[in-house]
């Protein structure tokens, strides 16, 4: 065995959530991407502007 032990401040992969293999299926678990510059409001929401 090595004498070195090799610390990390990031977590096991067993832990960490598991990101989507493609685009695709990103879009269809959580839908199209939100624009962050301007949030829509109530109305624009329902009317789909």
């Amino acid at each position: 065995m090595s004498p070195f032990v090799y610390r990390t401040s990031r977590p096991h992969e067993s832990i960490l959530p598991r990101s989507h293999r493609d685009a695709h299926q990103r879009y269809l678990t959580y839908g199209p991407i939100q624009p962050m510059d301007q949030p829509k409001g109530l109305f624009a929401r329902l009317l789909g502007l």
